[in-house]
């Protein structure tokens, strides 16, 4: 993590005060308890990718998805070249079998998706109810464009203030889904350009952190060889302190422009990799890029771009 300048006038900023709370280990999932822990949606994509979602079954069959004591891997095919009127890449999306509230989740990733075209997530939402319950992107970005953003998107009447104190910048502050064609209230982890794509993974990936409470919703990330990384971060401690993680990456207060409780309610935490769509697909994002052809052809024509996406995660960990 990254510190703020100190000639910041820190008086002038939202949310000054940053003291967390005290968590306890809840859920340790790690392995092959993927597989226990989350469910595999074979569901069209809602944001309309080139890609195919398989069940459970025909990822393991396909080698889309597999685990040892200590990893987990998420990732997509790198075979087939696709014809025009196929239904997209084969690819795997997963949902956690609980719901969450109020907690703390921490990722250690090895290795996330990377290429033209991909556009990987991990992320919180209800989308039975979308946007009533929510949505909060915790690790989220396209076509290999750094850094990384992480993202809320809400129902009417919620916006944040653009003077948080966070180490990240605000891109977007308007979080109402129905506004601005869903672009929702992102900020950029602007102070680390090894958050994302292959920049995290030749830096051996790191560690993401979120936050919610009804008072705030905070996301954090540190490099695998950050020496500030807390020591129960990197240890995996049973008990975790969030107010000696220092200024997060992104931070949402709770205010008068948005009441954090009435616009967030139960979320499933779903990890998944798609193609092209409403966001890397789309035309403006993947030409400024610099990647070839357009979005669908590319991904079409070319299975073996394709190798290095994937996510390998040690460990999801949920504190309450």
């Amino acid at each position: 993590m990254k510190t703020i300048s100190s000639g910041l006038a820190l008086a002038s900023l939202v949310g000054t005060s940053l003291a967390g709370a005290i968590y306890t280990l809840d859920e340790c999932v790690r392995g092959e308890g993927f597989y226990d822990s989350f469910n595999f949606e074979n569901i069209t994509d809602p944001t309309h990718g080139r890609v195919t979602y398989v069940n459970r079954t025909t990822a393991e069959c396909l080698n889309l998805t597999y685990a040892t004591s200590d990893t987990f891997i998420l990732r997509a095919d790198d075979t087939t070249v696709l014809k025009v009127n196929d239904s997209g890449r084969n690819s795997v999306r997963i949902r956690s079998n609980q719901w969450y509230y109020e907690h703390v989740v921490v990722f250690d990733i090895q290795h996330m998706p990377e290429g033209c075209g991909t556009w990987p997530a991990i992320w919180e939402t209800k989308e039975s109810d979308w946007p009533a319950s929510g949505e909060i992107d915790i690790l989220e970005g396209a076509n290999n464009v750094v850094p990384n953003q992480s993202t809320l998107h809400t129902s009417h009447n919620c916006s944040m203030p653009n003077n948080t104190l966070q180490s990240g910048s605000f891109i977007t502050t308007n979080c109402d889904a129905s506004v601005a064609y869903n672009a929702g209230c992102g900020v950029q982890l602007t102070e680390d350009k090894n958050s994302f794509g292959p920049n995290f993974n030749k830096n051996g990936g790191g560690w993401y952190a979120m936050e919610r409470t009804l008072h705030y919703i905070r996301v954090w990330f540190w490099e695998r060889d950050d020496p500030f990384v807390p020591y129960e971060i990197r240890s995996g401690a049973w008990i975790v302190n969030t107010d000696t993680w220092g200024i997060p990456a992104a931070n949402f207060p709770n205010s008068t422009e948005c009441d954090i409780q009435s616009h967030f309610g139960a979320n499933n935490i779903i990890i998944n990799l798609t193609f092209c769509g409403d966001w890397a697909g789309n035309a403006a994002n993947y030409n400024a890029s610099g990647c070839p052809l357009d979005c669908v052809t590319y991904v079409n024509d070319n299975p073996s771009a394709f190798t290095n996406a994937y996510f390998q995660i040690s460990s999801m960990n949920i504190y309450k």
